[in-house]
């Protein structure tokens, strides 16, 4: 009985280990580094294997588990964590992607249903792609995250303001496991030198 007990509690604690380790930062991927041109635009270049069909894993629903940093760029250490649904669709012939992203969990909503929606486009000139994100609290579009994946790791960067100051974004979609992949977004605001990880989900498919 003994040894049931320890075998239980160790599988446990793997279980719980292996959750934690997805909701945070893989250090053994790194960042690409990012360049500019002579305006200080970003300079992307589509890996050889991107293709309009890299999204193709996302079709269908999902539940989502979600870690999200309280303030972003203030050095905090407080975490919440939260729950969503999300339902992914191709459209125009394969030729793009859509989610709609749905939630009452969303810090700071007060238990309101928050909306969130990704439209995904892919540029077979550039084999690029170009991820948009609005918000049902908004309404406005904020500017596309542009890249592609390599080894079943995407990035996809842009440039905005947070708090009035220029920052440098990125999603990050892991899809190694494309049973459960992660998506997770990190801020720099010293032109990719160093960045912030704020918000992690791992996805989980359902009926």
């Amino acid at each position: 009985m003994k040894y049931h007990l320890v075998i239980l509690f160790f599988l446990l604690c793997n279980l719980a280990q292996s959750q934690q380790i997805v909701l945070t930062a893989d250090t053994s991927i790194p960042i690409p580094k990012v360049n500019f041109d002579a305006e200080g635009q970003l300079i992307i270049t589509a890996s050889s294997t991107s293709s309009n069909s890299d999204f193709n894993f996302l079709i269908g629903k999902w539940k989502m588990d979600h870690r999200r940093l309280n303030k972003r760029l203030e050095n905090c250490k407080d975490w919440t964590e939260f729950e969503s649904t999300d339902s992914n669709y191709s459209i125009l012939s394969g030729a793009a992607d859509m989610d709609i992203y749905r939630t009452t969990e969303m810090p700071g909503m007060e238990g309101k249903l928050f909306e969130g929606a990704t439209l995904r486009l892919f540029d077979p000139a550039t084999k690029l792609w170009s991820l948009y994100w609005v918000a049902s609290n908004k309404g406005v579009l904020d500017p596309p995250v542009v890249g592609s994946f390599e080894n079943n790791i995407g990035h996809f960067f842009a440039k905005d303001t947070f708090n009035g100051k220029p920052i440098i974004f990125v999603f990050r979609w892991d899809i190694r496991n494309k049973d459960k992949p992660v998506w997770s977004q990190a801020f720099s605001a010293d032109n990719g030198k160093t960045w912030e990880w704020n918000w992690f989900n791992v996805s989980e498919r359902i009926p």
